[in-house]
């Protein structure tokens, strides 16, 4: 008997059922996780956004496994994909093979027409990989003899790079970086963390159960798109992707000479598309500026391209986004006399006030 429960027979219908549902499911992933909070809600988060993930950590932190748990927890078809110097293009989207019973060549699909595609060491692959990766993150479909073949639905690459510098690896080139809507950073867990790891998986670990599905997910999805964006907000987020671009007309000329090339507009998409799923997660149908900051290290971090300088002198682009965030002043909430005097009627009104 499997211990699996079934996939939800109703589809969420409030964005409070979909907070609640969305809770268990990151739950589900934290019965396996040790800590790492911020890593399993960004998973969420990408996935709602219908964007792609890029972890980064040293080997050991649970990456591979966090995604593994998450994949189980959402559902859906899963193919994990080890990335080697020696891989080809043909290894991870198919080929044509020749049949000498029919005399024709049928193609043979590869392992990425799954739901999710977790691209280990994905920085190891060889730049014909990196280029076959492209398409597929960028259009969601794969060429093959002149055919084109869309991938399932939904449909999200978890990357994963070791940022330790050793043999075999090739760094990701900026254009597929700018591809993953969030890159991010895996840390070593705490003490309390490292001993609660200890405990948990030196007997038997912990697994866990499903609790959504595919039309489920898509159903989200699509709840996430229609997540209330004020002007206001759209506005902030086109300040501080601009702040990017020419930093003193922002207050901060010594950026001038750190950022070499600013965010895309892609940057300026992805806040949006992971501001609107992070309210989701937290039970809203809009989105504040404190959904844009919570995204704002992860989406924008890896789009920048710092100077030389900035380079030799380790300056983290992490460090450069929150600056950023702290300089350039998010809307604030204005009530005039109008909608004040009808907030206070409607609370007067209310059962129980006098």
């Amino acid at each position: 008997m499997s211990n699996t429960p079934a996939e939800p027979s109703a589809l969420p219908q409030t964005v409070g059922d979909a907070a609640k549902l969305l809770g268990m499911a990151i739950s589900q992933v934290q019965r396996v996780i040790v800590g790492q909070e911020h890593m399993v809600q960004q998973l969420m988060v990408s996935l709602l956004a219908k964007g792609h993930c890029l972890l980064e950590g040293v080997p050991g932190v649970a990456k591979t496994l966090a995604v593994r748990s998450f994949a189980d927890v959402v559902g859906g078809d899963f193919a994990r994909i080890q990335f080697t110097p020696d891989l080809v293009p043909s290894d991870i989207v198919g080929t044509r093979i020749y049949s000498a019973q029919s005399e024709t060549f049928d193609i043979e699909l590869g392992p990425v027409f799954v739901n999710f595609v977790l691209a280990d060491e994905i920085n190891r692959a060889p730049a014909k990989v990196q280029s076959a990766m492209l398409e597929l993150m960028a259009e969601k479909q794969v060429s093959i003899g002149g055919k084109t073949y869309p991938a399932p639905k939904p449909f999200i690459v978890i990357a994963t790079q070791n940022p330790v510098e050793s043999e075999g690896v090739y760094p990701l080139p900026e254009a597929q970086r700018d591809r993953f809507l969030l890159k991010v950073d895996v840390p070593y867990p705490r003490g309390n963390e490292e001993l609660d790891i200890l405990r948990r998986m030196s007997v038997t670990p912990p697994t866990a159960q499903r609790v959504l599905g595919p039309e489920v997910v898509r159903h989200l999805q699509d709840m996430a798109s229609n997540v209330f964006v004020h002007n206001l907000v759209a506005e902030y987020i086109v300040r501080l992707v601009l702040a990017t671009r020419e930093p003193s007309d922002f207050g901060m000329p010594d950026l001038e000479s750190v950022i070499q090339i600013g965010c895309s507009p892609r940057a300026t998409l992805g806040l949006v598309a992971a501001a609107r799923a992070l309210a989701l997660i937290n039970g809203r149908d809009y989105v504040l500026p404190t959904d844009v900051q919570a995204v704002a290290r992860d989406v924008m971090a890896h789009r920048l391209v710092l100077g030389f300088d900035a380079v030799a002198d380790n300056v983290n682009p992490l460090d450069v986004v929150e600056r950023i965030v702290a300089m350039v002043p998010a809307p604030t909430p204005v009530w005039n006399d109008q909608q004040r005097a009808a907030a206070r009627d409607q609370h007067a009104h209310e059962p129980g006030r006098r």
